[in-house]
């Protein structure tokens, strides 16, 4: 595997671009709240993106488990029922979500999509992100269709990454190149997520596209085995969004062996997704609204990956321990404590754990009680800007990563306000 630049539009066949259209009318005419870390981005922030393949696609999605689902989430299951797409198109600044003609505004994106580009409606997958309640600006997306659609290019990916971003203060972008039966298969990559980060689906907006040959069956074999181990192990504030989709579009042009089966070539080919896929938790962790460090935790020697990754969301999901990472606090306790209500079956007295990070590690904790060590060795440690959290159960063999953010004052600054 090989990390390239052009995110989504680094496979073949594929191009996507990114503009300002004026979604979200009000401070700044953008759609990041006034308290976020960037508020000099707010000047005609990009708000529409649209990302194209010049064939139809193999397509396969997940979508949030929030029983309040936005509306181009419907649309777009609708539009994914034949397993095939060819393009998304998607906007920030506003959800679509529990707001006045919400379905038919969502249809409507497809269908201005439709004509800026030449494709079909149903040819679309249909995403927003941003505040809910709030009746989209359809004129607004109807104005800047088409010159998205004219901006269309292969060096497109950063203004798409750009155009679908919140709170968010980095882009989320990423591609890279495996070889499958000969032939250079090429992954390509962009995610938005910063808060409303939960597990329960992908938690996020997540656009992948490649030029893998690959049935339906198996890509969506493939995205309901990883994401579970990586987007579904990212909590940034406990809520999950009404809005999350993670959507692979596969347009089959790298030529090579269509993988129809589980064989060499799928394990090439989920391999290298698989690690798209981690990097991109990780990013999305480590912007988390507020945030200062990522968090990372692994629950190791546990009986199952089931009851490691449950003490391990606990962990990173806990306020306390949250904000003791903050505050660069070794208070290992509240570790435990996290684990002890996890419902996961484990034994106290048998615990270790290690805090550690680039600049060292320290045990804290040996067998469920604390040990003597060094407070200002520990604060050193804990003030670098990712933070492991390494968990022993000592009873099988069985481990789990998953990944969080601290809790800090701008969370409550960026979030008091976000919808005014």
């Amino acid at each position: 595997m090989k990390q390239i630049s052009g995110g989504v539009a680094a496979p073949k066949g594929f191009t996507a671009s990114g503009v300002h259209c004026g979604v979200k009318k009000g401070k700044g005419d953008g759609n990041q709240p006034p308290m976020s870390k960037k508020p000099e981005v707010l000047e005609g922030k990009k708000d529409l993106a649209l990302i194209v393949s010049e064939q139809p696609c193999t397509a396969a999605a997940v979508y949030t488990m929030n029983r309040v689902k936005a509306a181009p989430l419907y649309v777009t299951m609708d539009h994914l029922e034949n397993g095939e797409a060819q393009a998304i198109v998607a906007n920030s600044g506003n959800a679509n979500a529990c707001a006045p003609n919400s379905h038919e505004h969502a249809e409507e994106m497809c269908e201005l999509a439709a004509q800026a580009t030449g494709l079909k409606a149903s040819d679309f997958v249909v995403a927003s992100t941003g505040v809910i309640g709030q009746e989209l600006n359809i004129a607004a997306i109807q104005a800047g269709l088409p010159a998205c659609a004219a901006a269309l290019s292969k060096d497109g990916s950063d203004a798409a990454a750009n155009a679908i971003m919140t709170t968010d203060t980095v882009k989320k972008e990423l591609a890279v190149t495996c070889s499958i039966g000969g032939k250079t298969v090429t992954i390509g990559t962009i995610a938005k997520g910063s808060g409303m980060i939960h597990p329960n689906m992908g938690t996020m907006l997540c656009f992948v596209t490649t030029d893998c040959a690959i049935t339906h069956e198996m890509l969506t074999d493939a995205l309901h085995e990883i994401v579970p181990r990586t987007f579904n192990r990212v909590t940034i504030d406990g809520d999950t969004s009404t809005n999350d989709m993670c959507v692979v579009l596969a347009n089959g042009m790298a030529e090579n062996p269509l993988i129809e089966w589980k064989d060499d070539g799928y394990t090439v080919f989920f391999k290298t997704l698989y690690s798209v896929f981690e990097q991109m938790a990780r990013s999305i962790a480590a912007d988390g609204e507020g945030a200062s460090k990522l968090i990372t935790c692994t629950v190791g020697k546990a009986r199952s990956e089931e009851a490691a990754e449950r003490l391990a969301k606990a962990v990173v999901g806990s306020s306390l321990v949250k904000a003791a990472m903050f505050g660069s606090d070794a208070n290992w306790g509240r570790v435990l404590c996290a684990m002890g209500y996890s419902k996961a079956p484990f034994r106290p007295e048998y615990v270790d754990v290690k805090f550690s990070s680039a600049v060292g590690e320290i045990l804290v904790c040996k067998q469920g009680a604390g040990v003597d060590f060094d407070e200002e060795a520990a604060k050193s440690i804990l003030s670098q800007d990712e933070v492991v959290i390494d968990v022993d159960l000592n009873e099988g063999e069985h481990q789990a990563t998953c990944w969080g953010c601290d809790l800090t004052y701008d969370y409550v600054k960026i979030n008091g306000d976000y919808r005014t």
